[in-house]
């Protein structure tokens, strides 16, 4: 590792797909068998996306989404397992917080399965006060349906929602 040309970038599209897959397979239990497809709609989605690149080597990945002022989450935080206790994750999460959708957030959330003590050191703390998740995976089917619905008809939309 003593040849290393790292380079941080928000940019989504220098972001490679296969690449990122790739990454989450390797470095994350939680993340294994994502499909392309959905690593490119949760990058649309999300704000800012920060990657960590060796030469033209993915070996780091992280992203948010958020409302800009009140509310923030950082998402799939992974660094390579050979570039790990680096500083490199460290580095990759306060990049996350400086960035200007982020940087004036008043709380931001993330979950961990096994590095508190890692996001401890960032300064974020246990939140035993939010312990509520909907699983909801049998109604992907159905919110799709809804968007396209919703993006081929608002005027219909906007009728049934004053109907409820």
């Amino acid at each position: 590792m003593n040849d290393l040309q790292i380079k941080f970038s928000d940019r989504k599209s220098e972001i490679d797909l296969y690449q990122l897959q790739e990454l989450l397979n390797v470095s994350a239990f939680w993340a294994k068998g994502r499909s392309i497809e959905d690593l490119g709609i949760a990058i649309t989605n999300s704000e800012p996306v920060i990657s960590v690149w060796n030469s033209d080597r993915l070996i780091g990945f992280a992203r948010a989404t958020s409302d800009g002022i009140y509310r923030a989450t950082i998402w799939d935080v992974v660094i390579h397992p050979e570039y790990q206790h680096s500083g490199l994750g460290s580095n990759l999460v306060e990049t996350v917080l400086r960035h200007p959708r982020m940087k004036w957030v008043e709380r931001v959330y993330l979950m961990t399965t096994h590095q508190q003590g890692f996001y401890e050191k960032i300064g974020f703390q246990t939140n035993s006060t939010t312990t509520m998740v909907l699983h909801n995976q049998a109604n992907r089917t159905f919110v799709s349906a809804t968007e396209v619905q919703l993006q081929e008809s608002p005027k219909e939309f906007r009728a049934m929602s004053a109907e409820c």
